[in-house]
């Protein structure tokens, strides 16, 4: 116990003890709490999707290869980076690289279309061949929970963040993780895009990963 005086000191003293005891947990707890909040990184290939012609898909599958996903749209200025897009699957296909496209219709009613005209429009007009999946939300609170785990700083503390537009693409990498976000902006086959995936093939190369078709 401390010892009281006639002055108070030792009452100030028992005073500024516990006023730093309790500014010492307050600060371990934020900091805890900061780091909850900042996230980890996780799977995002732990989903099931629906792709273009209703099967249900695992995306699990995917795990080992190095993966793009992109939410793309048919009446949208950034809709000819299909071609750009497919000329990248090929390039890098049997190197362990996939695509995975999934329509939207969330920004300025881009993609009216039901999955049967939007797999259509993507043949003809493109040549697209790497995988499309049905059309989904990627922004609000009706978002496919794939774009939960892409856009929130929770599960994607890196690269996470709202979805701002179309064509916006994400790379995962072997382990399902997401390792880098590009803009609508950016061309699919822009120098940093194919940086980002040589490097991230490279990756997966010296765990001895193999391409998959």
């Amino acid at each position: 116990m401390f010892t009281y005086t006639a002055n108070g000191k030792g009452q100030a003293y028992e005073y500024l003890v516990v006023f730093l005891c309790i500014l010492t947990a307050g600060g371990l707890l934020f900091a805890s709490c900061g780091r909850i909040a900042g996230g980890e990184p996780v799977n995002v290939l732990r989903r099931t999707m629906t792709d273009i012609e209703g099967n249900k898909v695992d995306l699990s599958k995917y795990l080992g290869r190095v993966v793009m996903i992109v939410n793309v749209a048919s009446k949208c200025g950034f809709t000819p980076q299909y071609a750009a897009l497919e000329t990248l699957y090929q390039e890098y296909k049997d190197r362990g690289f996939v695509i995975l496209g999934f329509p939207s219709n969330d920004f300025m009613r881009q993609e009216p279309g039901s999955n049967e005209e939007i797999k259509s429009f993507c043949s003809l007009n493109y040549g697209v061949t790497f995988p499309l999946f049905s059309k989904i939300k990627v922004v609000g609170g009706k978002k496919a929970p794939l774009y939960d785990d892409l856009a929130s700083k929770r599960t994607n503390p890196n690269h996470g963040g709202m979805i701002k537009w179309n064509f916006t693409k994400f790379l995962i990498g072997r382990d399902g993780t997401v390792i880098d976000r590009f803009s609508p902006n950016t061309l699919p086959d822009s120098k940093e895009v194919r940086t980002a995936i040589e490097r991230a093939l490279q990756s997966a190369a010296e765990v001895g990963i193999s391409g998959q078709n």
